[in-house]
């Protein structure tokens, strides 16, 4: 009874603590950084995961009533865990307190905290959700950002008048956003974004900003459980086929080997690629539910014109940075059209899930590339097919899932895997996953060692072991190998991944975690006049520790030192280190809020660079690499001048003391620093 009583009391502490923002768990900040280094394609500006939980903070999710996809797409939860919570709800009834989560078997007090400022027990009493309550009762916002590199870099530097290549616009980024939110049951908004270089409202943007975005989003009105128009982004089965949802591979939370989010969600982001753009629906009724998506926009693309050697028009590839600064770039943009149109069929019944999958892609003109062995199996001519299956079923404490997927009738892929609790203290994960060279997708974003789901074969396993009430012990192994060529080695390959994590968090107050991560894989040896490339393997070696104290409600200390080694089989070992402090102010019922960090670096070079987390302005986060020797720091700062507007200011500076000039290409600065002022303004309604 003792302990209840505490449960209860640490519980009501962290939900008041965390009220007024959205802090990422350490361990989403180590799987962010973990994408950044994958070099993935993945959305980097994808900031609908913090708008999303930003908006459950006012009208949180109802456990009674929450089903499993909008329970896992909280990516605070352990599938199992997911299962376990569903389980509970269908033998014993819906939850009367929200201290009842203590009594689900496989949760503890630490996943208890990281969800509970999300979900709540809504009173069944509530007022009906008429249409016209949906669109008069909501909350409107305007978002304004303007941030800008303070020193130039020679794409301005460049004349116009010397023939070469540099940026027509100004260098500041631009971005306004509305929105309008009613719940999840209504939302609708827009979004205009300018890049750094782009023109605005002249040259080649005559319509003003480079990037607009629109959406409407309505839930829940009988069967029809979604309708959405306007930019959208589709997830199916565990990514094979689709996947456009931010998604977390290897990294900090080992039992998160399963992709789990709902079909559809509205698109809200500033990336220009990673998305759909026409209808879609669900519909659905008790244990059946079916999706319908159509799409047309346009991708920027290399566009080759017909000449003696190809008598017709077509592009080589896709390109996804979403820049229009200079000339080349503005040449590429909207080159491609893209038609998409796709199904999705499931069915859900207790313990199991069956889906089935389709998407049918038609390009403006085909794609053609080089014919060089690299270039053997990537996508070729006008057309895209994909479709397959998706399962899922639980036994005891046991989840199986899987997903098999074919592309244009004859590439085969799948992933199948399970987690499972060994015991009470014991978590385990395993997925392998077999992708044949010739499967292609074009938003695909499954759990595996390549940046895309192609060409790899591997098997991953993961544990979570609660030592003690303390003490949290994380681990995987993972093999992989890659039966063709692919970037940067011209051979098949292979490589391997081990991870050993421990944290210990005494108390509410202290975290303290540090791991070592060891990574070998196959690569090209740098050398010259040789067409074919010897391979070396590179060892990468990481060891980080890092604690965090909070020393009061509002005040946190934070603290890190990491190493990196990096070794190939004919060099010598390259080190990097970096360590900061930094200090974090979260006033609840102050006007002023800030954080503050100071940092330095000493890499050898890049191959041993470094990515750190850094937050930002609410909803703008980044992970930037650090390669040389050099201090960075950074100061935010958010002020409250009312109820309704809200104030952010940023400004960040890297000082390279043994470097006359930051950065490569246009973006070079004949500096030995680099400085970055940002500032930010919501006004609520």
């Amino acid at each position: 009874m003792k302990s209840y009583f505490v449960s209860m009391i640490l519980l009501f502490g962290y939900h008041t603590v965390l009220y007024a923002q959205v802090d990422l768990p350490q361990e989403r900040e180590l799987q962010l950084e973990t994408m950044a280094e994958s070099n993935t394609d993945a959305d980097t500006e994808d900031d609908a995961y913090q708008l999303e939980m930003e908006g459950l903070l006012k009208d949180p999710l109802d456990i009674n009533k929450a089903n499993e996809s909008e329970l896992g797409q909280l990516k605070l939860l352990t599938h199992f865990q997911v299962k376990q919570l569903l389980s509970y709800r269908r033998l014993l009834g819906n939850f009367v307190s929200i201290y009842e989560l203590q009594a689900i078997p496989g949760w503890d007090i630490y996943s208890i905290r990281k969800i509970i400022p999300y979900v709540a027990i809504i009173n069944k009493n509530s007022s009906v959700e008429t249409i016209k309550r949906r669109i008069l009762n909501g909350d409107h916002s305007i978002l304004l950002r303007i941030s800008q590199v303070l020193e130039k870099s020679r794409g301005y530097l460049t004349e116009p008048s010397s023939g070469k290549e540099y940026y027509a616009g100004s260098p500041q980024r631009f971005l306004i956003r509305y929105r309008y939110t009613y719940k999840n049951l209504l939302q609708y908004g827009i979004t205009a974004e300018k890049d750094p270089g782009e023109q605005f409202f002249r040259g080649a943007q005559k319509a003003g900003f480079d990037f607009y975005s629109m959406h409407v989003c309505v839930r829940n009105l009988g069967i029809l459980k979604t309708l959405l128009l306007g930019d959208y982004t589709v997830n199916l089965g565990q990514g094979l086929i689709q996947w456009q949802s931010m998604a977390f591979g290897k990294g900090g939370d080992m039992m998160n080997v399963k992709r789990q989010s709902v079909v559809l969600r509205p698109y809200t982001s500033t990336g220009e690629v990673n998305f759909h753009r026409g209808v879609a629906l669900t519909v659905g009724k008790k244990y059946w539910e079916s999706s319908f998506f159509i799409s047309r926009k346009k991708l920027d693309a290399s566009y080759h014109p017909a000449d003696s050697s190809v008598d017709y028009e077509s592009v080589s590839s896709v390109l996804f940075s979403g820049y229009h600064r200079h000339k080349s770039e503005i040449d590429h943009k909207g080159n491609q059209l893209q038609v998409a149109v796709g199904a999705n069929f499931s069915y859900n019944k207790d313990r199991f899930h069956v889906g089935g999958n389709f998407m049918q892609y038609w390009f403006g003109y085909p794609f053609l590339k080089e014919a060089d062995p690299y270039n053997l199996y990537v996508l070729k001519g006008n057309r895209l097919r994909n479709y397959g299956i998706d399962f899922g079923y639980t036994v005891r404490n046991m989840h199986i899932f899987g997903e098999v997927a074919l592309s244009n009738g004859h590439a085969l892929a799948y992933v199948n895997g399970l987690v499972a609790s060994v015991s009470e203290n014991v978590d385990l994960g395993v997925l392998y996953r077999n992708i044949s060279p010739g499967y292609q997708s074009m938003y695909s974003n499954a759990f595996t060692e390549n940046t895309s789901s192609s060409n790899e074969k591997g098997l991953f396993v993961g544990s979570s072991i609660k030592a003690s009430r303390d003490i949290r012990l994380d681990a995987y192994v993972d093999f992989y190998r890659f039966p063709w060529l692919k970037y940067q080695v011209d051979a098949p390959s292979s490589g391997s991944g081990i991870f050993l994590k421990a944290t210990y968090k005494p108390t509410k107050q202290l975290e303290l975690y540090s791991f070592y991560r060891v990574s070998r894989k196959d690569a090209d040896l740098s050398t010259e006049n040789q067409i074919i490339k010897p391979i070396a393997t590179v060892s990468r070696q990481n060891w980080r520790i890092q604690f965090n104290y909070k020393i009061s409600n509002y005040l946190t200390v934070r603290s890190r030192v990491e190493a990196v080694w990096v070794k190939n089989d004919k060099s010598a070992v390259s080190e990097g280190y970096l360590g900061y402090v930094e200090l974090i102010n979260n006033s609840l019922f102050k006007r002023v809020a800030f954080d503050f960090r100071a940092q330095y670096f000493q890499v050898e070079n890049y191959d041993a660079r470094i990515y750190s987390f850094e937050n930002e302005m609410l909803y703008s986060s980044s992970v930037p690499v650090f390669s040389g020797k050099g201090y960075r720091y950074y100061l935010n700062i958010e002020y409250k001048p009312g109820r309704r507007i809200t104030v952010w200011t940023r400004f960040a500076q890297t000082y390279y003391p043994d470097q006359n000039s930051v950065g490569s290409g246009l973006d070079e600065i004949p500096k030995s620093h680099k400085s970055e002022a940002k500032l930010q303004v919501m006004y609520k309604f």
